[in-house]
């Protein structure tokens, strides 16, 4: 190699050095200032140190007097009337044996194992005495009937709130009976009015909540809910739903901050996990997803609302069979930002839209328009920014493997890839890209020249000579 060719490859390198140190102090600058987790440089969320303590059913003593259950004062649902066979309705039973655990300092709201127990719609309110542990041994069962249902809370079945350090554990089942409630779906049905469902489990407005060691299956609509809530660590959490299960996110966090969920296996018919408005410094770790729609941020900016999400990483996942793999979807007019987020050591196998930035989301049953067309005016969106992919891998099951369908008005920017391996099984694989700007660096497949700055185009408000129409992606449906 010559002087000259040397140089100039010496230019390029510390080049991208220069532009991969720039994004980096954006991505922990933004998240400092919010006191988030560190995204670059091996930061990680720190666990909290202080682990629930697994307690036995021992209860028929008033206390447990040894061992990790000591001091601890058990409440059984048994003891309140609860029958646990399924049939009987021990909403009753439950809700005393909550008012009584609530009251107690170190109580544990005890449902035994072996017993199967219906329980309709329930609202479990604190605030409650210090160290509550609600351990769930046994199996919890909604009404199969949504004629059934309390038309009081037709959206939620098992909500908790305002509570404080309460830990949910035991190696239990919730079990939303949810299949007459998927039958009923405009999704399913075409016929019938689209309606809300219930959420199988919710956690509203509480903070140092730990839950682990839970099976949640056949929900309603939704299977986990954390919203309004602030330090929430789910460990150890399996999903379970049929991939033709109409809205049934398998963990769905909203206006929440400071959440870890790790070691989670979610397999469900809509996104395994979603992140939508006013949530931040989001950890996922050691994820499996499939079937499912991906992990998704979104859907944001409906309705023209405004919506913002940041500090989002998810460190170590597999996702198989899914419909989409990592996932930024919004709505057209919506405004605000999805910024610092970082997808890293993810195993892609045979899943459609692998990496896809979707800014013409629509999960609509007729066509939405692409209003920037439509109206020949401009439209707000929800900015983009500061999100890096690195270390994914696996194959694709369609040929777009990297999808950035970004805003006309409001493009993307600073998205970064680095050591990208996503092939095809049945021919080759590309990169697609509308008003995406940012930078490969390392190993990248499909390659993604198309990830640049394009000024002077359709983007940004360009000439209306280069504008170009385009179909809504309609990533789900």
């Amino acid at each position: 190699m010559g002087k000259v060719s040397w140089r100039i490859a010496m230019l390029l390198f510390m080049l991208i050095t220069m532009l991969v140190y720039a994004v980096a102090h954006s991505f922990d600058s933004e998240l400092s200032s919010t006191g988030g987790i560190r995204l670059w440089g091996g930061g990680e969320v720190e666990e909290e140190e202080e682990e629930a303590e697994e307690v036995s059913e021992t209860e028929q003593f008033p206390a447990w007097r040894s061992g990790a259950g000591a001091g601890k004062i058990p409440v059984n649902v048994d003891s309140f009337g609860a029958v646990g066979d399924g049939v009987a309705d021990d909403t009753p039973a439950f809700v005393s044996a909550w008012e009584k655990a609530c009251s107690l300092k170190n109580a544990v709201f005890l449902v035994p194992e072996q017993g199967v127990y219906k329980v309709n719609a329930t609202k479990f309110k604190g605030p409650c005495q210090d160290r509550l542990i609600i351990q769930i041994g046994g199996t919890i069962v909604a009404p199969e009937e949504p004629s059934s249902w309390d038309p009081k809370n037709p959206r939620v079945w098992l909500f908790f709130s305002n509570l404080v350090g309460a830990r949910i554990q035991g190696g239990g089942v919730i079990d939303g009976s949810g299949s007459k409630w998927w039958a009923s779906s405009c999704k399913i049905n075409k016929t019938n009015p689209c309606r809300g469902a219930p959420t199988a489990l919710t956690i509203d407005s509480s903070s140092k909540i730990r839950v682990k060691r839970l099976t949640i299956q056949s929900a309603q609509q939704m299977h986990f809910a954390i919203s309004r809530s602030k330090s929430v660590l789910l460990s150890g959490i399996r999903v379970k739903s049929p991939p033709d299960s109409p809205n049934t996110d398998g963990i769905h966090i909203s206006e929440s901050s400071e959440v870890t969920i790790q070691n989670c296996r979610i397999g469900t018919g809509d996104d395994c996990i979603s992140i939508v408005n006013a949530s931040s410094n989001i950890k996922m770790k050691n994820i499996e997803c499939g079937p499912g729609h991906g992990i998704s941020i979104g859907s944001l900016g409906k309705d023209n609302s405004v919506a913002v999400v940041t500090g989002i990483v998810l460190d170590t996942a597999t996702l198989t069979g899914t419909a989409n793999g990592l996932r930024i979807k919004t709505w057209q007019g919506g405004s605000g930002y999805v910024r610092a987020v970082r997808f890293q050591n993810v195993r892609m196998n045979d899943v459609e839209n692998p990496i896809i930035i979707d800014q013409f989301y629509c999960d609509s049953p007729t066509t939405c328009k692409n209003q920037f067309f439509h109206h020949f005016t401009q439209t707000g969106a929800v900015k983009i920014s500061l999100v890096m992919y690195e270390n994914i891998s696996g194959t694709s099951r369609t040929s777009k493997a990297m999808n950035f369908a970004c805003s006309d008005t409001v493009p993307c920017s600073n998205i970064v890839l680095n050591n990208i391996n996503l092939e095809s099984e049945n021919g080759t694989v590309e990169t697609s890209c509308n008003c995406a700007m940012g930078f490969d660096y390392g190993f990248v497949r499909p390659e993604a020249n198309c990830l640049r700055n394009e000024d002077g185009s359709h983007c940004n408000g360009g000439s209306s000579i280069h504008r170009r129409k385009h179909e809504p992606v309609h990533s789900e449906l």
